[in-house]
């Protein structure tokens, strides 16, 4: 997989020396996950034509994390990699620390990534993690795109689409730490990743094993299979939307009662959805029940008032469309 990815890598960056080859970057926490993808990155990269480099986050959430960091980033140069970035962040509190530091670390990988015209930056998830994920969106109850997990291509800047990679997904955790065992790796296990205080590390030691103490072993490759079906679907429907969204909607951006009402209800909240972002809600604070309260404004009609959407975005019916805008530009609706 990681030799697939590597060879499906883009081009050199216009902004990158003449014939200098591409940059693929591996995002490496030095646990077992990350040091075994920096491992493979040195190898396979040169055979595929590509320079191997690294970036390691110091998330700053631990007494001597400045330190720990510094002593990846010699392993990861040990490995051959270079450059080896070393990105100091600040973790807010917004959502939560796991989503916050999760917000921060990505951030700091795209910041990366643009200052060395990278091609690509590898992720070490394994088929564990995808697991664990898929259980998360489970218990939130977010619907099929949240069941599908993590893609092995995502993400990115504008203009950097598909910039993660993410080669181990098919790998479980015990064979990354074999692999860093087997090579004299040496790993540093993060202690929030056995804190019971963080949801992925109760699910993690908790729920799954428990899960396959009733149900048997192979749990973590029914819930893998499981994404990558979700994601299928969650796709077709994604595509079926686009072109739903292009039918309903007007000039000025409103969307039309009568091509929505007689979509499938996964199609046209989809439709809703894309529009509420679209005028300003932040996707990340738009909910199921959100989604279903402007939903009933096509399919249970019987006056009711505009609706408040997460961004001061205000959706409203006004003869037979339906308007979505920030609320200081509303300008009344349908009675």
């Amino acid at each position: 997989m990681l030799h697939e990815l590597l060879h499906e890598a883009p081009g050199p960056s216009p902004l990158d020396p003449p014939h200098h080859p591409p940059l693929v970057l591996v995002a490496a926490s030095g646990g077992a996950d990350s040091m075994a993808l920096a491992s493979a990155l040195a190898f396979e990269a040169p055979r595929a034509g590509l320079r191997a480099g690294a970036v390691t986050v110091d998330h700053g959430l631990q007494d001597g994390s400045a330190a720990r960091a510094a002593e990846v980033a010699d392993r990861l140069t040990a490995l051959g990699l270079t450059p080896v970035d070393i990105a100091a962040v600040t973790v807010g509190r917004s959502g939560g620390t796991e989503a916050a530091a999760r917000t921060a670390r990505y951030r700091a990988l795209d910041t990366a990534a643009d200052r060395h015209h990278a091609a690509a930056v590898l992720l070490g998830h394994t088929r564990d993690d995808q697991a664990e994920t898929v259980l998360l969106g489970l218990a939130r109850g977010s619907g099929v795109r949240s069941l599908s997990g993590m893609a092995a291509v995502s993400g990115g800047t504008a203009g950097h689409t598909g910039r993660y990679r993410r080669p181990f997904l098919g790998i479980d955790r015990q064979t990354t730490r074999k692999a860093c065992l087997v090579q004299s790796l040496p790993v540093w296990d993060d202690p929030h990743n056995t804190d019971p205080s963080y949801t992925r590390s109760r699910v993690r030691h908790e729920a799954l094993p428990i899960l396959e103490k009733a149900l048997g072993r192979g749990v973590v490759e029914a819930l893998a299979r499981t994404a990558a079906l979700a994601r299928d679907d969650a796709d077709a429907l994604d595509l079926w939307a686009a072109d739903a969204e292009g039918t309903a909607t007007a000039e000025d951006g409103t969307l039309a009662i009568a091509a929505l009402a007689p979509l499938p209800p996964a199609v046209r909240r989809r439709v809703l959805r894309r529009a509420a972002v679209a005028a300003g809600a932040p996707a990340g604070s738009l909910f199921a029940r959100h989604i279903e309260e402007t939903d009933r404004l096509i399919t249970d009609w019987h006056g009711q008032r505009p609706l408040n959407l997460p961004g001061r975005v205000e959706v409203a019916r006004q003869g037979g469309r339906l308007v979505l805008r920030q609320a200081d530009r509303a300008d009344g609706a349908d009675r």
